[in-house]
């Protein structure tokens, strides 16, 4: 199935309000124009430098008028972040998905409020088996929501998680309950905390049975990453 055919059938599978973020890390540019092309416009990178080249590369293309051809993507980071590469990185995107140590938020509240940006953020939880994954636990979440501390530079949109990579289905739909319960357990407390990202190319359709308002598509749309 070509990517123009995975996307028109991924949008009619979703329901409405669920966000198809085309995760086009590990593939070239050109894979992200023929997704526009079929209509998508959010597209998430998780390294750096890939996602400043692709910004760059694609801010050089214009239309037959002149005007740049692809200036409505939305960009979304979804990798870990390291604080010396905020530059490449926060002038771009709309949301950084995977804020997940307190070190990183402030560096990103600091940035904002040394360049005059509010920058949308998930935070990261800490919901698979792996240890090597990265996030918050609960607890981390709720006191960073608690207002005890002020971020102002920052707008808290919701939270991000993956799920436990394994072929057991009940860990994998415990992993989503768990966020989901979080989330609607801290939801009410700010403005705009809207978002639960949760679901990957192989569980995004459990991922939609709890809840979950953003879909991160990689594999699924673009096929193998690509080196």
């Amino acid at each position: 199935m070509s990517i123009r055919e995975t996307i028109l059938k991924l949008k009619e599978e979703l329901p409405s309000g669920v966000e198809l973020v085309a995760v086009s890390k590990f593939h070239p540019a050109d894979a992200v124009r023929e997704a526009y092309a079929a209509g998508q416009r959010i597209f998430a990178e998780s390294r750096p430098q890939e996602l400043y080249a692709k910004v760059k590369e694609l801010a050089a293309v214009t239309g037959a008028d002149g005007t740049p051809a692809y200036s409505d993507i939305i960009w979304h980071f979804i990798g870990h972040l390291q604080t010396n590469k905020l530059k490449l990185v926060l002038p771009y995107v709309a949301m950084v998905q995977s804020v997940d140590s307190l070190h990183l938020l402030e560096a990103i509240d600091r940035w904002g409020r040394e360049n005059g940006r509010v920058t949308d953020v998930l935070l990261e939880c800490h919901i698979a088996a792996e240890q090597t994954k990265q996030g918050f636990s609960g607890d981390e979440v709720k006191r960073i929501l608690s207002g005890e501390r002020s971020f102002p530079n920052v707008k808290f949109r919701g939270l991000m998680g993956m799920a436990t990579f394994t072929d057991d289905e009940a860990v994998v739909r415990g992993d989503f309950g768990r966020i989901r319960d979080l989330f609607l357990a801290v939801a009410g407390r700010l403005k705009d905390f809207t978002e639960l990202s949760v679901g990957m190319s192989e569980d995004y359709r459990i991922a939609l049975e709890y809840g979950s308002t953003m879909v991160r598509i990689g594999t699924m749309i673009f096929g193998p990453r690509v080196y």
